[in-house]
């Protein structure tokens, strides 16, 4: 399990606005979040907009979610095909099972999804997800502000909000049959601009630092993990760092939770901006599509590759 002499540092969020803001506070949390994107690829966020009533309820929604026939299921049919149901059961996520809504901050894609899974409906389902997503987007959408601004790039602030759609991912971790830890889902980087996780009381997620120690994601059930994905490395020129993260599993309770990314949108091609590249910062990355990023990856060439992104468009 993860190092218990290291942590992922922990940065409070308050009642902020979106835009930007000169005041003591944006500026002090502004540094906070580049140091940890920088040195550690994620951090440990509490952010005071999402009540715990709606916490308990999106929880108790992902697992009526997961009680649903199989069959069922798989009558969603996402935009993209690696975004839909996705059960684990082999080396790479032996524990894992896992689902992807696309444009959850909908409320029309929300309700036809729902009503797609439940033919009698499930408003509390549709409703509490719906407002976790809208919610945890503001978050997602403060720290990138917050990034851009700290290297200096705020004038394509608007140009990169608005690059990203997003996708819900609803997942479910078994809990090992054996007694002892196991692997639920192995280790490897997400593909995408950000990640923010929230799971419940049990925890099991594992972030690997730099000098390759293994150290737990997340203190409280009353948290968030933000993760830099493959994306935003590539954008800022390898300025953040794209941790590997792991889950692993201990225990008899099954590990239940929602992750919200920022995904780039269908056509949009990933370019670093001229600032960042220098003598210093020579250009590591050539432009590149999302998507057909995700097709590498999955391919058997992006499986044999140790790091996909470099053997995908490094320079």
């Amino acid at each position: 399990m993860g190092s218990e002499t290291i942590k992922l540092p922990t940065i409070h969020f308050p009642h902020l606005k979106q835009e930007k803001s000169s005041s003591q506070t944006w500026e002090f949390l502004k540094n906070q979040v580049i140091l940890a994107l920088q040195e550690f690829g994620g951090f440990e966020a509490t952010f005071d907009q999402i009540p715990q009533k709606l916490r308990s309820s999106v929880i108790e929604g992902i697992k009526q979610f997961f009680e649903v026939p199989f069959p069922i299921k798989l009558r969603y049919k996402p935009k993209n095909p690696y975004h839909g149901y996705n059960i684990g059961h082999h080396d790479f996520a032996p524990l894992y099972e896992s689902f992807g809504i696309d444009d959850a901050l909908s409320s029309g894609s929300m309700e036809s999804f729902t009503d797609l899974i439940w033919s009698e409906g499930n408003a509390d389902f549709c409703k509490s997800i719906q407002s976790f997503a809208a919610k945890l987007s503001k978050l997602d959408q403060i720290v990138r502000i917050m990034v851009l601004e700290s290297l200096g790039l705020q004038k394509y602030i608007d140009e990169h909000i608005d690059s990203a759609d997003y996708l819900v991912r609803l997942q479910k971790y078994d809990p090992p049959q054996s007694g002892e830890t196991e692997l639920a889902l192995a280790s490897h980087t997400d593909k995408n601009f950000l990640t923010i996780m929230y799971q419940d009381e049990v925890v099991g997620m594992e972030i690997m630092t730099k000098d390759e120690q293994w150290i737990n994601a997340q203190s409280s059930s009353n948290s968030f993990i933000v993760i830099v994905g493959d994306s935003f490395h590539a954008w800022t020129n390898g300025r953040l760092h794209p941790p590997q993260h792991r889950v692993m599993m201990t225990g008899n309770i099954a590990l239940y939770s929602l992750s919200l990314f920022s995904v780039p949108k269908e056509g949009y091609i990933i370019k670093t901006p001229k600032e960042m590249v220098d003598d210093e910062h020579p250009l590591q990355f050539r432009p590149f599509d999302y998507a057909k990023y995700l097709q590498f990856y999955n391919s058997s060439a992006g499986r044999r590759s140790l790091v996909p992104l470099k053997a995908y468009c490094g320079t």
